[in-house]
């Protein structure tokens, strides 16, 4: 039976949508129990009805505002430093919270803390592409200064990813440039090529643009958390810009108006493929045990995603496998 926390206090929703999205995850796995954190009036009472739960009751709650370490050393009866605790000692196999990324970041690495030889977590999410195909990107702004070792590192996180999470046998790692060609990029870009080039077990296939994110036949693109972030939030934005066009498009007239009735139902299933909620949010690679990020303002399904997702990860031992990649690549 796979334990997975999930922080019940995360996530602009409330706890409602946390708890719904945990009852949905317990009917889909049979063989899933789900410690549910957060404050007494919230886990113990769901807990109390359903069965493959525990409480773990906590007093704090770490806020999308609060500066993430210093939250984390502040507040230790939260619900994402408790979570991450009982990861650590084993009462727990995994971690999901939709709460502030950056203190999940933070207490994954001081609390879970990170596989031996990594030098840092790198947050990984699958993003959607044409025609079913699913690509793996990282990093996501868990760091945004990147030496090549780094990137090189990333990569190795990311094919383990792909393999386990989206059962790609033999994932293509492109690096995120300006341009295809090997000589493009900056003095930085030119470097993590080389680095990548010159590695061992990683299925290089040269540099990618930000279009092929979305379009391109790439299984893994590797980048640099500011870049990666970046090119994630935009990616947000666009869809978020196409569907407001349309409604407005469809404001001018009754014809118009009927056309974007007809495309509603196709648009809102391309919003769902790009917010990430088919896999429940990002994953913190690199860590001695999965610990998996959700979006703030997510929705049941994300939820139930999300822990679904972090249960798969304890079944096909993804930071075991993680680790042997960083291991053998020594």
């Amino acid at each position: 039976m796979v334990r997975v926390v999930v922080d019940a206090m995360g996530g602009d929703e409330g706890p409602k949508a946390v708890l719904e999205g945990v009852e949905r995850a317990l009917a889909a796995d049979e063989d899933l129990t789900v410690v549910v954190a957060g404050n007494e009036d919230v886990v113990v009472p769901f807990c109390a009805k359903h069965a493959r739960t525990e409480a773990l009751v906590t007093t704090e709650v770490i806020e999308m505002a609060e500066h993430p370490t210093a939250a984390v050393r502040a507040k230790r009866d939260s619900s994402i430093v408790r979570g991450c605790r009982a990861v650590r000692s084993g009462d727990a196999d995994a971690f999901f919270s939709p709460g502030s990324t950056g203190a999940i970041l933070a207490a994954g690495t001081l609390v879970v803390g990170r596989v031996k030889g990594v030098a840092r977590a790198a947050l990984a999410t699958a993003m959607p592409g044409v025609n079913g195909h699913m690509t793996t990107f990282l990093d996501l702004g868990a760091n945004a200064d990147c030496t090549p070792e780094m990137i090189v590192q990333f990569a190795r996180m990311g094919t383990a990813y792909a393999q386990i999470v989206l059962g790609v046998d033999d994932p293509t790692v492109g690096l995120l440039n300006n341009g295809t060609e090997d000589t493009k990029g900056s003095e930085a870009a030119l470097a993590r090529h080389e680095a990548l080039a010159a590695a061992e077990g990683i299925n290089f296939s040269g540099n990618c643009e930000g279009r092929d994110i979305l379009t391109g036949p790439i299984d893994v693109i590797v980048t640099d958390g500011f870049t990666g972030n970046v090119a994630l939030k935009t990616v947000e934005g666009t869809a978020k810009f196409i569907v407001a066009a349309l409604k407005a498009e469809g404001a001018k007239s009754k014809r118009a108006g009927l056309g974007a009735l007809m495309v509603k139902p196709a648009l809102k299933g391309v919003a769902s493929l790009l917010s990430g909620d088919a896999y429940g949010g990002a994953a913190l690679l690199g860590l001695k045990a999965p610990v998996l990020v959700g979006h703030g303002a997510t929705n049941p399904e994300a939820i139930m995603n999300g822990t679904l997702t972090a249960a798969r990860c304890v079944r096909q031992d993804l930071c075991g496998r993680l680790a042997q990649a960083i291991a053998s690549a020594k």
